[in-house]
């Protein structure tokens, strides 16, 4: 006689006979999902002042060099921010990590309302930052935590589309809040919405093993890829592996566009198309919906390939050549005949991005422990934003000095195969870190 067994809910089977295959079960997605939420609240907090520029600039007089002081001290602080919430993260986890960020960003970002110049933004602006450094670590460490290497591309570039719900949310949100309640309420309103995130992300969130809604197999798929428990390891062994400057030279070449396009496109739009408040909402949406696209096939498409049995390193490689092929176009945008014909290049540029990114943001959880991921990626974030810093100067003399975008644009069009070239040549093998070297 056969034997029986009990199973899962007290089901009974033959023991002889092959169970069905287990149910990996959804918790990760959700944990997915809550990552996604925060990157759209972060990228509306920090983009209401962008939509609200061109409002600001005639208001109150800014001239461009100052409203470029202004994003280049964002800049200084996120980069900062970024090396200081990346070791933070790594000792105290992504649930405590994250809640700490969203607290001190969006309590910087609600008293933006107090102030008139731009040494006043400037001010807030660094304290936004300094919250806001710490969404990536925070995200890109849970991601480690609760996506085995097969998926955690294709989740990063999920959570990593919030950047442009964000974007498509921010320029219908904010004008409509402005026009009817004053310039002030967007920044009251759109913080308010941060204080909700945080209540179910503290709430819900926990390492997988403390989770009570994760069931034996999504456990089980989750660790298929073990990871040993370290403390984490110091910047100079870190800055001793080609695998980091890697990561770092992409970040800080890609970066400035991502953000210069973050903080720039309300004032193109203006400016080249004599767009307002009240008319370029549909192209900034219009842009940002490609975006949303560029990051999730991006991610898939490198994931679809490892599933294929491509090798990591030529995966992630061949997803971000497409991508930096996707944005050269952009070059040309400032000559563009029509303001879509500008939408659909720039659109494709930051479809390009995110599809860029959501690989090279792989590459920490790919070839690092996960215990020293949060450390690479502050690192990472930190030349970005040195990148950044950078491009903000250089926008803010070239518009001043030419009142034109168009080398804004070419510099744009090349970066991204320029970070493609300098990341293989640092590590064309993507080889993983497998011990850190000693240094004195």
């Amino acid at each position: 006689m056969l034997a029986l067994t009990r199973g899962r809910g007290g089901r009974v089977s033959d023991a002889g006979t092959a169970p069905p295959p287990a149910r990996t079960g959804h918790v990760r997605w959700v944990i997915c999902g809550l990552l996604f939420a925060a990157i759209v609240l972060s990228y509306i907090d920090r983009l209401v002042l962008p939509v609200l520029k061109p409002t600001l600039q005639h208001l109150y007089g800014w001239s461009e060099t100052g409203y470029g002081d202004v994003v280049f001290w964002f800049q200084a602080a996120y980069g900062i921010g970024f090396l200081l919430f990346g070791r933070l993260i790594d000792r105290i986890g992504p649930r405590l990590g994250y809640a700490l960020a969203m607290g001190v960003w969006t309590l910087a970002h609600m008293a933006h309302v107090f102030f008139r110049t731009t040494a006043g933004f400037t001010l807030v602006r660094v304290l936004l930052a300094a919250g806001e450094s710490g969404t990536y670590p925070a995200a890109l460490a849970a991601a480690g935590e609760w996506f085995p290497r097969r998926e955690r591309a294709f989740a990063i570039g999920i959570f990593n589309a919030g950047a442009n719900v964000g974007a498509i949310v921010t320029p219908l949100l904010v004008p409509a809040l402005a026009l009817a309640w004053g310039w002030q309420s967007a920044f009251v309103v759109t913080g308010l919405f941060n204080l909700v995130w945080i209540a179910v992300w503290l709430l819900y969130y926990r390492a997988p093993r403390q989770h009570r809604r994760l069931g034996a197999a999504e456990l089980a798929l989750i660790e298929s890829e073990p990871a040993a428990e370290q403390k984490p390891v110091a910047w100079r062994r870190l800055l001793a592996t080609r695998q980091a400057w890697a990561y770092m030279a992409g970040r800080f070449l890609i970066d400035p566009i991502w953000w210069t396009f973050l903080f720039w496109l309300p004032d193109f739009f203006s400016k080249r198309y004599h767009l307002d408040l009240k008319s370029f909402g549909l192209p900034l949406v219009a842009i940002y919906i490609l975006a949303d696209v560029g990051s999730v096939l991006g991610g898939w498409y490198s994931s679809r390939l490892l599933g294929r049995g491509v090798a990591l390193g030529r995966a992630r490689k061949r997803a971000m050549l497409g991508a930096a092929l996707i944005v050269m176009p952009v070059a040309f945008a400032m000559a563009a005949p029509g303001v879509w014909v500008a939408v659909l290049l720039i659109g494709l540029a930051c479809a390009g991005h995110q599809g860029f990114s959501a690989n090279l943001f792989s590459m920490p959880a790919d070839l690092f422990p996960r215990w020293a991921v949060g450390s690479v990626v502050g690192l990472g974030g930190f030349a970005g934003a040195a990148g950044g810093m950078l491009m903000a100067k250089y926008a803010g003399w070239v518009l001043q000095s030419f009142g034109s975008y168009t080398p804004i644009f070419i510099v744009s069009g090349m970066a991204y195969l320029i970070a493609l070239a300098v990341t293989h040549v640092i590590n064309p093998l993507y080889a993983p870190v497998t011990k850190f070297a000693e240094v004195p």
